[in-house]
């Protein structure tokens, strides 16, 4: 009987003495701020109608509610928001840029069909419909018009059609006082004559009804669209009786001579991204002279860098230096400086008409530096040396000491020489260390896109091309020109190119993770 008893009140006693833990009460709140934003992010997908968001959110809430008020679950208590943040920050990641490589998105193929078939009635308008006396009004910030429809008072903004305007005040067919808003004045209306003149307000849900718009902020007209579509045909035919059809291959309206209507929508189209950078010639140039400097820029860091912390290294090893923390502290010091702003201060100083180098040490020689694409390679090569090479010295260092003195004292012994000793017993044992951190090296600069962007900015730029690159560009500064600079952002063709850059830095990191273990031989 005591048995009995005492397993029917150990979970009592065990749930009294997690009330009386203070942590538990942190646990508490904690979980419930963590609910809280849960919640408001499921609501939000719900409104939004992201129901793949939606059900992730759903399924991590319920997973983290149950593994931390769990007693059962205590490893996952550890391994879970680490497994969150993975799924969230690399593969929903790597998941998103695999799917848009093989889609047309980018500008002009934003969103979907329904969204471009309304945005085209509403941006394709001719201006003769009825006109009204207006009221412009401000709602927490955002405009709509007021206006007089058969004797009521309608209200609508760009995402809202005109609807009935409850509390409105009326007198001679203008909208004169409202319940919840401010009337804009006319000084009000001409500060923000931008906004007021760009509102575009749906008469209704449908687009052939057109919408409202104004010229001076007193008068709304009624806009209708220049191009009607036909749901059951799938196409659009203007004035002229001009017929757009859909072309679900490529996302687009397009007319029998080629004319193309915008905005599109997004599409699979396969691997026409992939295919593209080498078969369009315009981009395939680019891509190929963009390819070579990446190899070239990063097997040069890694050897530069490398060959000078080695060599520094080597010197200030030997005990016969004097001095040599001082001189250890002073190599280390540029490593100790943000990279970004390191770049953007070697910038300054290569000017080509104020910068240190030209002005003091070339004596006002005007050297164009970052403006000559040899010259502007060349100053990448040497900033990024005067940035690497601490990191190289630093782990040469640490591998110097940690070969054993009598390999060293043996080759002495055999008669070798201070250089044979080197090459033949100190670099192989050194390489065995220092191998993986080399083709670490040589992947982070393989995207190293901060020098770039900070030095050059990936100029000087080819002249003419379809796109925003320059001489200097290596593939990752090519991926962020492509996805968000330029007339036309092409965020397809820019995921297409970093799978590339993802295969490619893999691939040459998978066959140099193989050559070490050869290395690893002759220990």
């Amino acid at each position: 009987m005591n048995d009995i008893k005492s397993q029917a009140t150990t979970p009592q006693l065990s749930h009294a003495r997690d009330l009386s833990r203070p942590g538990f009460y942190v646990k508490l709140a904690l979980m419930a701020l963590v609910n809280a934003f849960g919640v408001y992010g499921i609501l939000a997908s719900y409104a939004q109608e992201q129901w793949a968001i939606l059900g992730v959110l759903v399924v991590t809430l319920i997973a983290a509610d149950y593994i931390y008020f769990s007693k059962r679950a205590i490893p996952a208590k550890y391994l879970f928001p680490g497994l969150v943040f993975l799924i969230v920050y690399q593969l929903f990641v790597m998941g998103m840029t695999a799917y848009v490589a093989f889609t047309n998105y980018g500008d002009g193929h934003n969103d979907s069909k329904p969204a471009a078939v309304r945005q085209i009635s509403l941006t394709s308008e001719v201006q003769g419909g009825e006109s009204f006396p207006l009221t412009v009004i401000d709602r927490g910030g955002e405009l709509g018009f007021a206006v007089v429809v058969d004797g009521e008072a309608r209200f609508g903004t760009e995402e809202e059609a005109l609807a009935p305007l409850d509390g409105a005040t009326v007198e001679n067919d203008r909208v004169v006082a409202v319940e919840d808003g401010e009337i804009l004045g006319m000084p009000q209306i001409v500060e923000r004559q931008e906004e007021v003149l760009g509102l575009r307000v749906p008469v209704s849900d449908e687009p052939e009804d057109g919408s409202l718009r104004t010229r001076n902020g007193t008068t709304a007209t009624t806009s209708l669209p220049a191009l009607k579509y036909d749901e059951a045909t799938d196409t659009f035919t203007n004035a002229e009786g001009k017929l757009f059809r859909a072309n679900s291959d490529q996302g687009v309206f397009v007319a029998d001579d080629g004319e193309e209507l915008s905005p599109g929508w997004r599409v699979v189209v396969g691997f026409d991204n992939f295919t593209q950078m080498f078969t369009d010639s315009r981009i395939s140039s680019l891509f190929a002279s963009s390819l070579g400097w990446t190899f070239a820029f990063a097997i040069l860091s890694v050897f530069t860098t490398f060959a000078l912390g080695l060599f520094l290294a080597v010197i200030f090893n030997d005990p016969r230096v004097k001095g040599r923390v001082i001189y250890r502290a002073l190599f280390i010091l540029p490593y100790a400086f943000p990279g970004f702003l390191a770049a953007l201060v070697w910038r300054g100083m290569l000017n080509r008409q104020f910068g240190f180098v030209n002005q003091v040490l070339l004596d006002g020689n005007a050297i164009n530096w970052l403006g000559d694409g040899n010259l502007a390679k060349l100053s990448i090569i040497m900033v990024n040396l005067w940035l690497g090479f601490p990191y190289m010295f630093l782990v040469c260092t640490g591998a110097l000491q940690s070969i054993p003195g009598e390999l060293t004292e043996a080759g002495m012994i055999d008669g070798a020489g201070p250089i044979k000793r080197f090459f033949n017993v100190t670099l192989p044992i050194l390489m065995v260390s220092v191998a993986p951190l080399l083709i670490a090296s040589f992947a982070f600069n393989f995207n190293n896109f901060s020098l770039i962007y900070m030095l050059t900015g990936g100029g000087p730029n080819y002249p003419g091309a379809p796109i925003l690159v320059g001489e200097t560009d290596i593939l990752i500064s090519m991926v962020y020109a492509i996805s968000f600079e330029g007339g036309n952002r092409q965020y397809g063709l820019a995921s297409a190119l970093s799978i590339i850059i993802f295969v490619v830095v893999g691939f040459i990191s998978w066959l140099g993770f193989r050559q070490t273990r050869k290395l690893e031989e002759i220990m």
